[in-house]
């Protein structure tokens, strides 16, 4: 090997020796950053394993409180309020259990507003929770307050709900056609089917079979 080559990778190791030298504590300090994203990322995640199962545990205790008639002071808003924070779809079906136990319990304008208060309502259960709201309002003398509540055309309960707030305002012919509607999307052999069918006839409607005969 040629002496001016030696040289070369003399000089090139010098120049590697040199700039770690210089760049020593940017070196560490990307290294320690790197450390630390990933300590805080399994930090995070430990901590979100935990507020979940702390979330889970939360409703849990309220739900079978709830199930035992067991109604809290506050009428079970700390606890909605905290499942809100952590699980929108645990703390809907808290609140749909809590509004369950203030109406067996007689206690109507307790369950309206607890369903009425909730923040954050998980998509998938906003229709139920509005069919159970809408009946707690027909039931309080609101059902013009309930319409509103029911607008897909495409649920059979919705329709049938909305029927009863039609008949509960005295409009027989809206009550009909929301029967009958409700009564095109279920199954004929269905209990509900049979129980659509009798609110039609008692709003002065013709179930379709019989119409049908004719």
């Amino acid at each position: 090997m040629a002496i001016d080559e030696l040289l070369n990778e003399h000089e090139q190791s010098e120049q590697v020796r040199n700039w770690v030298r210089s760049n020593a504590l940017g070196l560490i300090g990307g290294v320690a950053l790197g450390l630390a994203a990933i300590v805080g990322w399994q930090w995070w995640q430990g901590k979100r394993l935990q507020a979940g199962a702390e979330t889970s545990a939360s409703y849990s205790s309220a739900v079978t409180a709830f199930e035992a008639g067991k109604i809290p002071q506050d009428k079970g808003k700390a606890v909605i309020a905290g499942l809100s924070k952590g699980n929108p779809t645990l703390a809907t079906l808290a609140a749909l259990q809590l509004a369950k136990a203030q109406a067996d319990a007689g206690k109507r304008d307790d369950a309206i507003a607890t369903l009425q208060g909730l923040g954050t309502v998980d998509p998938d259960l906003r229709p139920v929770l509005n069919q159970r709201l809408a009946r707690l309002l027909i039931d309080a003398g609101k059902a013009k307050e309930a319409l509103p509540l029911l607008n897909d055309e495409r649920d059979a309960a919705m329709l049938d709900v909305q029927g009863d707030a039609q008949f509960a305002l005295g409009d027989r012919a809206k009550a009909q056609a929301a029967y009958l509607k409700a009564l095109a999307l279920v199954d004929v052999a269905s209990p509900q089917h049979r129980l659509i069918t009798l609110k039609l006839i008692e709003a002065g409607g013709t179930p379709p079979h019989t119409e049908d005969k004719t």
